[in-house]
C-alpha cells in the first residue's frame, strides 16, 4: 500500500507539469487543470463562500472544487480566511499575484467569442457577465459618456462606471447610479449582444429597470460581440 501511495504522488508530481521553460507552458502548469480558471474568474470580484463558488459553476462538484482551491492556494493564486464576526464564516479569496491574471480573461474572452461554436445561450453566472461587458465594451459607441450602471442580481449587487473611454466594475452596494438593472445575469448579455427589445425582457419577467430610461435603451449599443472567425 505504501508504494502504491509513492507511485501516485509520483504520477501527481509529474504527469501533469509541461516540463517546458516557456512561461505560457508554466502558466498551465498552475491552472490548466478543468475548472481552475474558472474558479479564479468567480473570484475576480473579491471573496466568495465555498457554497457560492459551487452554485455559480454548473456541473462542477463539491469534491472537485475542493481540490482546485487546494491547488491555487498551493500555487499562491488564492488564499482562505475567516471574516469578522457578525459574519465568521470561512471565504476564499485572490492573492494580489492572482488578481493579476484579469486582462488574461479579457483577452482570452474576446479571442473565444469569435470561435463559430462559441454558444452564448448557455448559462452564465453574475461574475462572468460583468466581466464580459467590461471586455467587450465599445468606448466609440458610447462617444465620451460618464454614466454609472447598477447591476442587482439576487443578493449580489455591481456597478459599473462609464467614463474617460472606459468601463471599470466592482462588486459594492448600489449608490449614485444613473440607471440600474435587476434580474437575471442571462438576461442581460441576451439584451446587450442579442440585441433584443428591452420591454420584451421585462415583459417576460427577467429583468426591471429602474432610473434613466434613456440611458437604459442606450446601453445596448454600448456592446458588441466580435465577428467570427
Amino acid at each position: 500500500m505504501k508504494l502504491d501511495k509513492i507511485t501516485s504522488e509520483s504520477a501527481k508530481a509529474t504527469g501533469r507539469r509541461y516540463h517546458d521553460a516557456c512561461g505560457a507552458a508554466h502558466g498551465l502548469d498552475l491552472v490548466g487543470e478543468r475548472w481552475a480558471l474558472l474558479v479564479m474568474r468567480e473570484l475576480m470580484f473579491g471573496p466568495r463562500r465555498f457554497g457560492d463558488l459551487k452554485s455559480d459553476l454548473c456541473g462542477l462538484s463539491a469534491n472537485v472544487l475542493t481540490q482546485r482551491l487546494e491547488g491555487l492556494e498551493e500555487a499562491g493564486i488564492v488564499r482562505k480566511r475567516k471574516l469578522p464576526p457578525p459574519a465568521s464564516v470561512q471565504v476564499y479569496e485572490l492573492t494580489h499575484w492572482g488578481y493579476e491574471a484579469q486582462p488574461v480573461f479579457e483577452v482570452l474572452g474576446r479571442w473565444a467569442a469569435r470561435s463559430p461554436k462559441h454558444d452564448p445561450s448557455l448559462p452564465i453566472s453574475a461574475v462572468s457577465t460583468m466581466m464580459s461587458l467590461r471586455t467587450m465594451f465599445d468606448a466609440e459607441a458610447a462617444g465620451g459618456l460618464t454614466a454609472r450602471i447598477g447591476f442587482v442580481f439576487d443578493d449580489r449587487s455591481f456597478v459599473a462606471t462609464i467614463a474617460d473611454d472606459e468601463l471599470t466594475s466592482e462588486r459594492i452596494e448600489i449608490s449614485d447610479c444613473d440607471v440600474v438593472f435587476s434580474g437575471e445575469p442571462s438576461a442581460v448579455p441576451e439584451y446587450v449582444y442579442g440585441k433584443r427589445p428591452l420591454a420584451d425582457i421585462e415583459a417576460e419577467g427577467r429583468l426591471t429597470v429602474t432610473g434613466d430610461r434613456a440611458l437604459a435603451e442606450r446601453f445596448q449599443t454600448f456592446f458588441g460581440l466580435p465577428e467570427k472567425a
